[in-house]
C-alpha cells in the first residue's frame, strides 16, 4: 500500500481495540508507527507485540497532545499520518455531570482540534499530510442512552468535514471513520443497546482497520465499515421527522421493563 509505505504514523487510543488494529495494519503496509494511550502498561505491551514505538500521553489536554507530537516527531523524523482514534463513551443521559461531558468533549472532539492545530502549519509548509478522525455511526445518527457520546461524535464528524473542506485543496487528506457495532470495550459496556449496535453485524477491529486502509488507498473521506449506515444517514437527511419517530419507537422499546418468565411462556 503505497499511501502508507515508509510514512510516519501516529495512532492514539492504540493500546487495544480499533486503535491497535489500525496500528497493526499500518505496520503491515510498511509504515513506521507510534502508538499512544493513557494506559502506559498496556500500551507498552502492545508496542512490544506489534513492533511499534510507544508514547504514553493524555490526549484530553493541550500538554498531552503537544508532548505526543514532540516525542513522535523526534522518533519518526516527521509525522505524515495522524490517526485520532482515542475516544470515550462517558455518561448516559441528562443526569451525566458536567465533568463527564467535558471529558468526553476533550477526548472525542478537542483532541482532534488540538492535534490539527499543531500539525497543520508543518503539513501546509511541506505540501501534505493525512488526518484520520475516528468518529462513530453515532456521529451520523445517534446512540440511544449515550448523550455525551452521540453529541461529541457528531462534533467530531463536523470537525473532520470542516478540516477536509478547508485544507483538502492544499494537499491535506482527511478521513472520517464511522463504524457501528465493533467488538471493543465501548461495545461491551453498552449494556442493553448491544443488540441494536450489532443489528447490522458485529465487526472485529481488524475488519474496521482494513476498511480504513482501503479508504485511504481510494482517497475517500467518509469511511463506513457498515454499509447500512449510509442508508440510515440518507433516510435521516431525507425525512428527519420520520427518522426521529423511528428512534422514539426504539427508545420506547428499550425503556420498557423486561417481560417476566410467566409473560413469555
Amino acid at each position: 500500500m503505497e499511501a502508507l509505505r515508509d510514512k510516519g504514523v501516529v495512532v492514539t487510543g492504540a493500546a487495544g481495540g480499533i486503535g491497535r488494529a489500525i496500528a497493526e495494519a499500518c505496520l503491515a503496509a510498511g509504515a513506521r508507527v507510534v502508538v499512544n494511550d493513557l494506559d502506559a502498561e498496556r500500551l507498552l505491551a502492545t508496542a512490544t507485540e506489534l513492533g511499534a514505538y510507544a508514547v504514553p500521553a493524555d490526549v484530553s489536554t493541550n500538554d498531552g497532545i503537544a508532548a505526543l507530537i514532540e516525542l513522535s516527531t523526534a522518533h519518526l523524523g516527521r509525522i505524515d499520518v495522524w490517526v485520532g482514534n482515542a475516544g470515550i463513551q462517558g455518561g448516559r443521559g441528562l443526569e451525566t455531570p458536567d465533568e463527564t461531558w467535558q471529558l468526553a468533549h476533550d477526548i472525542n472532539v478537542m483532541a482532534h482540534v488540538r492535534a490539527a492545530r499543531l500539525l497543520m502549519p508543518t503539513w501546509l509548509e511541506s505540501g501534505g499530510g493525512r488526518f484520520v478522525v475516528t468518529a462513530s455511526a453515532a456521529g451520523l445518527l445517534t446512540m440511544i442512552g449515550a448523550a455525551p457520546y452521540s453529541v461529541t461524535k457528531h462534533a467530531a464528524v463536523a470537525f473532520a468535514e470542516w478540516l477536509a473542506a478547508t485544507y483538502g485543496h492544499r494537499g491535506i487528506d482527511v478521513h472520517c471513520l464511522c463504524p457501528q457495532g465493533v467488538d471493543t470495550a465501548i461495545y461491551r459496556s453498552a449494556g442493553h443497546v448491544q443488540g441494536l449496535l450489532a443489528a447490522d453485524g458485529l465487526l472485529t477491529p481488524a475488519e474496521v482497520a482494513a476498511t480504513l486502509l482501503e479508504a485511504i488507498e481510494q482517497g475517500r473521506h467518509q469511511v463506513l465499515p457498515h454499509p447500512r449506515v449510509r442508508e440510515y444517514a440518507v433516510a435521516r437527511a431525507t425525512d428527519t421527522d420520520a427518522w426521529v419517530r423511528g428512534m422514539q419507537r426504539l427508545q420506547r422499546r428499550y425503556d420498557a421493563p423486561p417481560r417476566s418468565t410467566e409473560e413469555n411462556a
